[in-house]
């Protein structure tokens, strides 16, 4: 029997194979083809749905006859989640991934390294290499629950959920973290959650449609957008569409907060709000969201939006031109619990021009202030953006990376060679005035802001991780 390691592989025996991973875990399969989508629903194979052409699913254990599987699939992705939705895969002991051929005889065993955040982890691919089949270890992690992943396969998975009647509406109002400055050096140196109860019952999985591409647009099967839209129109802002990733992204939400029983940014698997619209595969240049429980239907949802300050603005914002609500009823108190997001996705050329804005706003500071404005420097750019995106993607917030990185250490990396470099970061601002402001607020930022001796800067921002947003500025002389 072969140990296997992320990314080995293996051939396969002829004839039908099991793969069997023991424990309180769901096990789901997804058939492709070559392109890595899905081409119908019967492709998704889970405790709903355990069956389909050469795939058949029994308890803990998938078998596969590969020759038998629908005309043209060339690979079974093999999926393992929590039995019980609310639990991540960090508080349960690590999956273990046994392979069995013809009669019995053990083939292989991969124990991929244990989850942190993840709720869903890719275990193993079976594929078709040849006139042959292999086995390849993945051990490759979703934050984001069975919907997300499904999502990227091209299947769109909700759980089914009744509204009833449930008590006035909470809204939640999560405050985003405050900017840490990190001063520059001088000249001669470098500058410088408890586990959530077991729902009575799991819910149920339902596959709504294979879709062709991510960017398909939703029905209006409710009416909320309908309802969203009039209101926008009448203070003047462009209508927004349904986003199935915002769709998936919010039901996995709200699943998250009824599983809970509580409303929160972060549900009780450790991932954000933010982090499922990222992990659905949207990527935003600015996001919003409305976590609520109490109203009974779509209606009463939007009418609590428009007369409630802060939810009204964010409906009304013209910014915003994609939506998506969902809602589940259950969990501990029976309530509704609804996720509204709303959301425009990040363009290379949105990128480029939210850096732009940050750096003419700084500019007006430093001018304000009888300085020099600075001028952009492709490397310190390189640097910072690549540090946004790192906090957003490993969820940390500091001036020293995991690794234990410095600002001048990134700097230098990535090509520079300046003799000082200052950083500035924050997370949860929503946009490059309310960023700056935030700074220029802050006695550290400030003092890297107006500092004389600087005279380059580069911008990073990226969305995502548990503050939904993420900047950077980097300071060199």
């Amino acid at each position: 029997m072969s140990e296997l390691v992320p990314g080995g592989n293996l051939p396969l025996p002829g004839g039908g194979v099991s793969v069997r991973v023991p424990g309180p875990f769901d096990v789901s399969a997804l058939v492709t083809d070559d392109s890595g989508k899905v081409r119908g629903d019967a492709d998704f194979v889970f405790y709903n749905q355990p069956s389909a052409p050469g795939a058949r699913l029994q308890g803990d254990t998938l078998t596969l006859d590969p020759p038998r599987l629908r005309p043209g699939a060339t690979r079974v992705t093999v999926v393992v989640s929590p039995a019980d939705p609310g639990t991540p895969l960090s508080r349960l002991p690590s999956p273990t991934l046994q392979v069995t051929g013809p009669g019995g005889h053990p083939i292989a065993r991969f124990a991929p390294p244990r989850p942190r955040q993840e709720t869903v982890l890719l275990v193993a691919e079976i594929y078709r290499r040849g006139g042959g089949w292999k086995l390849r270890a993945l051990g490759q992690g979703y934050a984001d629950g069975l919907a997300g992943l499904a999502r990227d396969f091209g299947v769109d998975v909700i759980e089914d959920a009744t509204p009833s009647p449930v008590p006035v509406p909470v809204p939640s109002t999560p405050v985003p973290p405050s900017p840490v400055a990190q001063p520059a050096p001088p000249p001669t140196a470098p500058a410088m959650p408890t586990a959530p109860p077991r729902p009575t019952a799991r819910p149920t999985m339902r596959t709504l449609s294979a879709v062709t591409t991510p960017h398909a647009p939703l029905p209006d099967r409710d009416g909320f957008l309908d309802l969203v839209n009039s209101a926008r129109t009448d203070v003047g802002s462009p209508p927004v569409t349904l986003d199935a990733r915002l769709a998936s992204a919010a039901q996995a939400h709200a699943l998250a907060m009824a599983s809970a029983g509580r409303l929160g940014v972060e549900g009780p698997d450790g991932v954000s709000v933010y982090q499922r619209v990222t992990g659905a595969g949207y990527a935003y240049l600015t996001v919003g969201e409305h976590l609520v429980s109490g109203p009974r239907t779509p209606a009463e949802f939007v009418a609590y939006c428009l007369r409630t300050d802060h939810p009204r603005r964010t409906l009304h914002d013209p910014a915003f031109t994609h939506a998506a609500l969902a809602y589940v009823t259950g969990g501990r108190s029976g309530d509704t619990y609804w996720t509204a997001l709303w959301a425009r996705p990040l363009t290379p050329g949105d990128l480029s021009r939210t850096a732009a804005e940050v750096v003419e706003l700084t500019n007006r500071e430093r001018t304000g202030a009888g300085l020099r404005p600075l001028s952009v420097d492709p490397v310190l750019t390189t640097a910072a953006q690549a540090y946004s995106a790192d906090m957003a993607a490993r969820a940390f917030y500091s001036h020293t990376s995991p690794e234990g990185s410095q600002p001048w250490d990134r700097a230098a990396a990535a090509g520079s060679t300046r003799r000082s470099i200052g950083e500035n970061i924050a997370c949860g601002q929503r946009s490059p005035t309310e960023v700056v402001e935030g700074w220029m607020n802050s006695p550290g930022h400030r003092a890297n802001i107006l500092k004389r001796d600087f005279t380059h800067i580069g911008i990073g921002f990226a969305g995502g991780g548990p503050a939904g947003t993420y900047w950077t500025q980097l300071f060199g002389a």
